[in-house]
């Protein structure tokens, strides 16, 4: 009896220590999805249980009857992050895709899921709005749809989120190599099985202290050596206000620069030496 008590407590704690949680962040659009079943697949191909909850399709049918205030948005990212803290206590690698706006939701996440890594997929406005398949963004924009993140509601991007991707400029590939290092740093999966899934040896990164945020770098050079080039380099994002506030001081410089600019002596003549 001890025996066979020994072996689950052993099993639950194995368990335990194998699941962990993914959540993709960002709005509506950026490829949260495509992002989840690329890694779900590949981490399924080195026996992983994996699980993928995809906010949408869990609203339509477990809650139809939400709608899309603040409230209603809390509480279905505090529902989602139950059902997969729930799973990854069992061994169950899951893997959320969910706008989930609000950074203390996200927050509250992280804190009782513990094994999780958040992944921020972001990509600007501009863009969503006209690759949207779904017309959700046109209509939001026309007022049909009330409520939308990033057009009438705020979206609060992350501050800390152990990968950024940038769907705009990077490939789906480049982006799950981000993930899978994040992973193998985290030691949430192992050298060998990112072997089997990527065809290369990859080596864990030290984790930056408490607080401090993961450099670009790194993330960089892991996507280089992953596909063999450099992702594209990313555009810096500038509203109109700004863009018009650099005009207006490049046209003022040099008014300013000679206004600035005070006479002074010249600068002595150097003796030769004799």
């Amino acid at each position: 009896m001890r025996v066979t008590a020994y072996l689950i407590q052993e099993s639950s704690y194995m368990a335990s220590q194998s699941g962990f949680t993914i959540w993709f962040t960002g709005m509506s659009g950026t490829g949260k999805t495509t992002l989840s079943q690329y890694v779900a697949a590949r981490l399924r191909q080195v026996g992983h249980l994996v699980e993928v909850l995809d906010e949408e399709p869990i609203k339509e049918t477990f809650w139809p009857e939400m709608e899309d205030g603040k409230e209603e948005r809390s509480t279905l990212v505090k529902r989602v992050g139950g059902i997969a803290n729930l799973l990854g206590r069992n061994g169950v690698a899951v893997l959320v895709a969910s706008v989930s706006p609000y950074k203390a939701g996200r927050d509250e996440n992280r804190r009782s899921i513990g094994r999780y890594i958040e992944v921020y997929v972001d990509c600007p406005t501009d863009k969503l709005i006209d690759r949207d398949t779904t017309g959700k963004y046109k209509k939001a924009l026309s007022g049909e749809i009330p409520n939308f993140i990033g057009i009438t509601e705020p979206y609060e991007p992350p501050t800390l989120a152990e990968v950024t991707i940038h769907s705009d400029s990077e490939t789906v590939e480049q982006g799950g190599q981000k993930i899978f290092q994040s992973l193998l740093d985290l030691a949430y999966v192992t050298s060998q099985e990112l072997l089997v899934i990527t065809g290369k040896k990859m080596k864990a990164n030290p984790l930056p202290k408490k607080g401090q945020k993961t450099a670009p770098m790194a993330a960089t050079k892991a996507v280089t050596k992953f596909t063999g080039k450099p992702s594209k380099p990313l555009p810096a994002a500038r509203s109109k206000k700004s863009a018009k506030l650099e005009k207006l001081t490049k046209s003022a410089k040099p008014a300013m620069s000679s206004k600035l600019q005070k006479p002074g002596k010249k600068p002595a003549a150097k003796k030769k030496a004799r």
